[in-house]
């Protein structure tokens, strides 16, 4: 049996993400192939999933299989205005400079607040840790390699309300230490954190391995 993080707080999660998706529980019941009162067992937490179930699970309800174990979502509205947030404070970054902040500013958060400002999962590729839907969610154009600010229709600004005062402050240490700095630069300072070195190719990096950094090297 695979068995991810069982019990009510998960199995609640299920719940919730069923009904949010509007999918009835005998529906997700037979594209399982499992009869109605095992499925309602795995929502009061008392039945564990298969392997192939869990992965079932996770096309049905239309989550990634590492959101799914940790029985929770990101909060891709918080995401979008993080990235709004870094490009309001620096109007040329790089699409791989951007996507580096976001990650600093997500595991700095975490590493005072044992969670991240957005919930995002981080993947370590090529250029660093990020996020599995950065490039889909970056409703931006590019000139030139730097990254323009889309607003509202008529010029006003969207309201940053996801992000809280403490958080804004975090964000702009960040960016006041990063502003002026090649990309390349914070490419190599994420790849030399922990997460980044102890991850495999293509892998979830670790926020809990970010609390072993050096205080002083974490942004």
């Amino acid at each position: 049996m695979y068995t991810p993080n069982m019990g009510t707080t998960y199995a609640s999660f299920i719940k919730t993400l069923r009904t949010k998706r509007g999918v009835s529980q005998f529906e997700i019941a037979k594209k399982l192939g499992i009869s109605r009162s095992s499925y309602i067992a795995v929502e009061q937490g008392t039945r564990e999933l298969s392997l192939g179930e869990f992965e079932k699970l996770s096309e049905i309800l239309g989550i990634s299989l590492e959101d799914l174990e940790r029985g929770e979502l990101p909060n891709y509205e918080k995401y979008k205005q993080m990235i709004l947030a870094f490009l309001r404070l620096n109007k040329d970054l790089t699409k791989t400079k951007l996507a580096k902040l976001l990650y600093l500013a997500d595991f700095s958060w975490y590493y005072s607040h044992l969670e991240s400002m957005s919930g995002m999962q981080y993947r370590k590729i090529q250029y660093g840790p990020v996020a599995d839907t950065y490039f889909r969610l970056i409703d931006e154009q590019t000139e030139n390699g730097a990254m323009r600010i889309t607003e509202t229709r008529g010029g006003a600004k969207i309201p940053l309300s996801e992000i809280s005062a403490d958080e804004m402050q975090l964000m702009q240490k960040i960016d006041h230490k990063w502003k002026g700095k090649k990309t390349a630069e914070i490419v190599k300072f994420s790849h030399q954190q922990m997460p980044f070195m102890f991850a495999e190719q293509n892998d979830i990096v670790s926020y809990d391995v970010f609390t072993q950094e050096n205080p002083d090297e974490i942004y």
